[in-house]
């Protein structure tokens, strides 16, 4: 009779927990939430993220085009991206749909290339990856990006970032770490309705037409985009930022005043500079001096809180230009030697902008130094490397430089900054003096609202460039070095951080940190390691198996 009602308090008791268990998953399925128990926190989304899945209108799809056989590192590039589009998803409310595809699974050469040639059409950069098929290694082309699309609007990103000087494995956790930033900043320019405005300014010498074209193509898939002559423009305020790319004329009082007052209401800027005026194809066979460029910006950047200098850097992690350095029989011997006047800069500040930031490539880059206005926040973005040296105007430039082998002594200046972002409610220039003429229709103000500056001492920054035949080649990519800089990465995750209002690029401040397996302790305790993850859980199952069955028995003999 006992054992007949322990029976059936068991049963009811089993009924109980189960009926626990339905309603439970009955009332919290109406909730969303995680909890991250990683010490690095690498599951966490920002709340600005989530805020832009929460607030989406449309539905996303977007196409990986990642899927095949992979080496561990992008195995894990591949599943970080899977579980940042399942959290999305999950924020989203079920808007966002997505699929892996392989570019390259058609055995038709044809077909494939064509594949191929849409995707680098649509913006997606292609990497050659090294692959093993059967016993041996053979190359791959790749696309480590996605196309977002929301309607008629699509939005290429990549996924493979970070800086080539680090090993393999630390540049693909630097791409894991970047993967919430670039997916969430690409989500919101696809479903953002209207785009932001920039104002390419013109009309005093700057980069324009085929030199700066690949950022012009790049910068219309994201923003609305305008050539503007700042000489005829009425007005710059109906644009959210502007960016000035190497001015050499001089900008005159009411054109400056245009700038002023675009800054002091809120507009946001990019100011690619050149202080000394310096062309490689203007240097003669003797050499040639160089001087500064006279715009009249000087007292206009000192009160945004910096000067730029009357200087060039010169260091000595450098790029290379052709030179002849011989004769071979009666043909010139030409080789490539380096050229200490063009940096790469691969030294940046602790800022979102430049987080894991690739090497960037300089020309004639003048160094800046800042004011000292405590209500301007300065933070320095871009540095010189451990062995730089500067020359002041008058530069003297000659080929000879390149032919000279360096004195280690004479290189001993250290990071010397060479573009800061400058932060602040600005002050206008003309608060204590003449307002130019013909200003009544821009309405001064002294100042307004806050807004966010970021100047270059290099004007050459944004140029890319040109084939004898016209044709362009990508910014940031070098003919002579083979090697594609990542300029154009540093100002569009610029422009990203001065327009955005959500504070999406703070999550490229995530940090995710390499725990890579002990080899040699490995090989030496392998059999140990086998053992406990092969045998142990066996064990442990028998021996609990084993308790189970002595504490039944013992509980229904007393009965």
């Amino acid at each position: 009779m006992k054992k007949r009602n322990l029976k059936a308090q068991e049963i009811s008791q089993f009924l109980v927990l189960g009926a626990i268990l339905v309603f439970s998953n009955i009332i919290l399925s109406g909730f969303f939430f995680r909890i991250d128990l990683t010490e690095d926190k690498r599951y966490t989304i920002s709340e600005a993220s989530k805020e832009i899945m929460k607030n989406l209108k449309s539905n996303i799809y977007i196409e990986v085009y990642l899927e095949g056989e992979f080496p561990a590192g992008f195995q894990r590039l591949q599943k970080s991206i899977k579980e940042t589009l399942e959290q999305f998803r999950a924020y989203s409310g079920d808007k966002i749909d997505y699929v892996f595809i392989d570019p390259g699974a058609s055995s038709d050469i044809k077909i494939r290339n064509s594949v191929f040639q849409q995707l680098a059409k649509q913006g997606l950069q292609p990497t050659n990856l090294m692959v093993k098929e059967g016993a041996e290694q053979v190359q791959k082309i790749i696309f480590p990006g996605a196309i977002i699309k929301v309607k008629d609007k699509i939005i290429p990103i990549q996924f493979l970032k970070g800086n080539q000087a680090a090993s393999p494995a630390e540049r693909l956790n630097q791409s894991v770490e970047g993967l919430e930033f670039e997916i969430a900043n690409g989500i919101k320019m696809a479903a953002t309705a209207e785009k932001s405005r920039i104002a390419i300014l013109n009309g005093h010498g700057e980069l324009s037409d085929k030199s700066i074209q690949d950022l012009g193509l790049t910068l219309k898939q994201y923003y609305s985009v305008d050539a503007v002559n700042l000489k005829t423009t009425d007005s710059l305020l109906k644009y959210d930022a502007i960016i000035m790319a190497k001015p050499k004329q001089k900008i005159e009082e009411f054109e400056k005043f245009k700038l002023d007052q675009f800054i002091v209401k809120g507009g946001k800027a990019i100011f690619l500079l050149d202080g000394i005026r310096a062309e490689i194809d203007s240097i003669k066979p003797d050499g040639s001096l160089a001087f500064p460029y006279e715009t009249n910006l000087d007292d206009f950047l000192f009160k945004l809180g910096i000067r730029l200098n009357p200087d060039l850097l010169l260091d000595l992690n450098c790029g290379a230009i052709p030179m002849v350095v011989g004769i071979v029989g009666d043909k010139p011997e030409t080789k490539l030697v380096p050229w200490r006047f063009y940096p790469v800069l691969n030294e940046f500040g602790k800022h979102p902008i430049v987080r894991n930031m690739d090497a960037l490539y300089g020309k004639f880059v003048s160094t800046i130094d800042t004011t000292l206005d405590p209500k301007i926040r300065k933070t320095p973005l871009i540095f010189s490397s451990k062995y730089s040296k500067i020359v002041a105007s008058p530069v003297r430039l000659s080929f000879n430089e390149a032919r000279l082998n360096p004195q280690p002594e004479q290189y001993k200046l250290s990071r010397l900054p060479v573009a800061y972002l400058l932060e602040s409610s600005f002050i206008s220039l003309y608060q204590n003096r003449m307002v130019p003429e013909a200003s009544s229709k821009l309405g001064f103000k002294e100042v307004d609202k806050p807004s966010k500056i970021i100047v270059v001492g290099d004007g050459d920054f944004a140029k890319n460039d040109t084939n004898k035949a016209g044709d362009f080649f990508a910014l940031g990519y070098d003919r002579f070095l083979g090697t594609t800089f990542a300029n154009k990465d540093f100002i569009m995750n610029s422009l990203s951080y001065l327009l955005d209002e959500t504070g999406v690029i703070l999550a490229k401040n995530k940090t995710i940190a390499l725990r890579p397996l002990d080899i040699p302790r490995i090989n030496a305790q392998k059999v140990l390691w086998q053992i406990i993850n092969i045998a142990l859980p066996i064990i442990i199952i028998i021996v609990l198996g084993f308790l189970r069955l002595f504490f039944r028995n013992r509980k229904y003999r007393i009965a």
